[in-house]
């Protein structure tokens, strides 16, 4: 472990330059004592580290100095696809192995192109999880996790819509989407999705699983996505939007808000505009116009006009 720690420490001052004791004590997540015995003990290998004194001093290597000592770890070269989401790596226990993953990059790096990498790093973040929304609790991630890079078989209860139900799966991989993470597991020789969060428990068999043949994870969930979107919207809405409609459109509705804009037709007098777009179900396409205010009104189908209709008549008459 302290081996570890002080390739570490070696790799953070190679990197960003000169740090304070206790910048690096938070880096390594020790005391600044320890950080205070490791700088001695790079020293007493051979490594020159200079202290340099007064408010802006601190450590750092004698000018000219790189180590290539940046062998990695299994888990640490595994961690690297994650590199851009230190949330969701954190989340399946991976959060420790990344960071030192990418201190190895790093020194491996010719020093222009190392420079750079640290730019990019310092000027572009993905944050996954979407606005307003907390992220879901996810307590079986990282046993999960590690069924699934093991193949080992997992028997859980899982909480549905109509209650709860015991089931044996065959992990095959995690997907996170806009900030949820979902099981894709083979059961009952069919390829299924499960909603991580929803698992009550998970235990881990010591019996293990082939994988089907040709499996592959990202063409499994492009097909399947393309699959829901093609349930979900079975009905095309027709509305005639306002300016400011025209602008909130994509905002609550996505993409689907987008085409249905670049499909609109030419602006009357007052700059409204009417369009078509592919809504879901009657009851839910009602609650997604009604965001849109007296900024739309549906002209189609007769039934959705209707629904509307009578919800608005409702609401009228409650805020009476």
């Amino acid at each position: 472990m302290r081996a570890d720690r002080l390739l570490s420490l070696l790799l953070l001052l190679q990197n960003r330059g000169r740090m304070t004791a206790p910048q690096l004590a938070a880096e390594l997540e020790v005391s600044v004592r320890t950080i205070h015995r490791d700088i001695d003990a790079l020293g007493a290998s051979g490594v020159p580290v200079l202290a340099d004194r007064g408010p802006a001093g601190g450590y750092r290597l004698a000018d000219g100095y790189r180590t290539r000592l940046t062998g990695f770890t299994d888990t640490q070269a595994g961690s690297l696809f994650l590199a851009g989401a230190p949330g969701p790596a954190q989340e399946l226990g991976l959060g420790a192995d990344l960071a030192a993953a990418q201190l190895k990059l790093q020194a491996a790096l010719p020093a222009a192109l190392a420079v750079r990498a640290r730019r990019i790093q310092d000027r572009f973040h993905l944050d996954a999880p979407a606005w307003f929304r907390e992220a879901d609790p996810v307590p079986h991630l990282a046993q999960i996790a590690q069924a699934v890079w093991d193949q080992h078989v997992l028997r859980t209860d899982y909480r549905r819509w109509r209650g709860e139900v015991r089931r044996e799966l065959h992990p095959l991989g995690l997907v996170l989407k806009g900030g949820i993470w979902y099981l894709v597991a083979d059961v009952d020789s069919a390829v299924r999705t499960y909603r991580v969060s929803r698992f009550l428990t998970v235990d881990t068999a010591a019996e293990r699983f082939e994988r089907p043949a040709g499996f592959e994870l990202a063409a499994y969930w492009q097909e399947s996505t393309s699959r829901l979107d093609a349930v979900l919207h079975q009905q095309t809405a027709e509305l005639r939007l306002s300016p400011r409609g025209q602008r909130l459109l994509p905002m609550q509705f996505g993409a689907a808000g987008t085409r249905a804009l670049a499909g609109a037709g030419p602006a009357d007098a007052d700059g409204w505009v009417r369009l078509r777009i592919d809504v879901e179900s009657e009851a839910v396409a009602v609650g997604d116009l009604l965001r849109l205010g007296a900024e739309a009104e549906v002209l189609g189908p007769p039934g959705l006009r209707r629904a509307l209709a009578e919800t608005v008549t409702v609401l009228a008459g409650r805020y009476a």
